[in-house]
């Protein structure tokens, strides 16, 4: 059980992967952390259009009585070199006024389930939150995530 919440509000959570044709479902979670994205036709057009056909899949959370995800997950599978086959989190959002209901830990955990189920040998998210995110980054400790390594970037255009 997720801490602070009781058996009733877990019923009641109820997660599932999102398919093609049904991203916009998961617009108003996603706007909270990719705001870029403000409209939900373009949204959803850049996910089914040039995410999904590189791998990235969704599963969103949901409430009862809405229609539309109150957190999402944004993934893909992949190998490398340096981790073999492993899963990695590219979008982890939850709508600010949602937060706090244990939706991140269920993703969290649902996450964690399928990259058992597809064979990873890792689980990996960076975190874009900034140092300042202090309840994502106890999010992701409590999950059992460790920082393992410092993520560079620039722009090149």
């Amino acid at each position: 059980m997720t801490v602070g919440q009781s058996d009733a509000a877990q019923e009641r959570r109820r997660l599932r992967e999102i398919a093609a044709g049904e991203s916009h479902l998961c617009h108003r979670a996603m706007s909270a952390l990719r705001p870029q994205f403000g409209d939900q036709r373009t949204f959803a057009e850049h996910v089914d259009g040039v995410l999904r056909p590189a791998g990235y899949r969704l599963v969103g959370c949901f409430e009862p009585g809405d229609e539309d995800a109150v957190a999402v997950a944004g993934f893909r599978v992949a190998d490398s070199l340096a981790w073999g086959h492993y899963l990695y989190v590219v979008d982890l959002s939850t709508l600010a006024e949602r937060r706090r209901r244990g939706h991140g830990a269920a993703l969290l955990q649902w996450l964690m389930q399928e990259a058992r189920r597809l064979g990873c040998g890792q689980l990996h998210l960076d975190s874009n939150t900034g140092p300042e995110r202090f309840a994502a980054h106890r999010l992701y400790h409590a999950a059992g995530l460790a920082i393992y390594s410092h993520h560079f970037a620039r722009a090149v255009g």
